[in-house]
């Protein structure tokens, strides 16, 4: 047994306070998260927080997010999903709006509870869910508002016969590859049809 075991990711309240040398409280994790997380339109927060509507949509946000697992989530049924996002507008200042494109490179999936890596570089998860925030006005643009997304779902078993080695892919490329659009609303449905689960 390891002498510093796995520190399991555990849901905050965001009412846990944040204490100086003294034991006195200066701040709490509430404060931290909206100094740290509030600009959901970056490319880092955007993908966390896709990652956050999918486990909605699939009834698994009760449950604390793992960073660097193989794959981003795993249903009830024990299908294993790997959520990407792209988005037209960006959070720095652009000439023009930006391509659809997601990294679906394979990996060498490192195991958050064994903590060891695979030895051969694959796509972890049995499905991916390619998440496009579609809005294209800046001023009205609200990534909290789910109308303003767009969810396409595809097999990886597709992704690995028809692009095994690619490492990114756009939308025009998923939707050749049979990628199927779906409500926010559908995605736990479609997944699970897709696994008869």
């Amino acid at each position: 047994m390891s002498k510093y075991p796995a520190i399991e990711s555990k849901m905050m309240t965001g009412k846990e306070s944040i204490i100086d040398e003294n034991g006195n409280m200066i701040s709490d994790t509430l404060s931290f998260w909206r100094w740290a997380y509030s600009n959901i339109m970056g490319n880092a927060e955007r993908g966390a927080f896709a990652e956050y509507l999918v486990a909605c949509a699939l009834g698994i946000s009760d449950k604390a997010r793992v960073d660097w697992d193989k794959y981003d989530l795993i249903t009830p049924e024990g299908i294993s999903i790997e959520v990407k996002t792209s988005g037209y507008i960006q959070t720095w200042e652009q000439d023009k709006l930006s391509n659809i494109v997601f990294g679906i490179r394979p990996t060498l999936g490192w195991d958050s509870e064994t903590n060891t890596y695979s030895s051969d570089k694959i796509r972890q998860a049995d499905v991916y869910v390619f998440c496009v925030h579609k809005h294209k006005e800046q001023e009205t643009i609200n990534p909290l508002d789910i109308s303003q997304w767009d969810f396409y779902i595809l097999q990886t078993e597709v992704l690995n016969s028809k692009a095994p080695e690619q490492k990114s892919a756009s939308l025009a490329s998923i939707l050749k590859m049979g990628a199927e659009k779906c409500e926010f609303s559908e995605i736990y449905d479609k997944i699970r049809k897709l696994f008869d689960a």
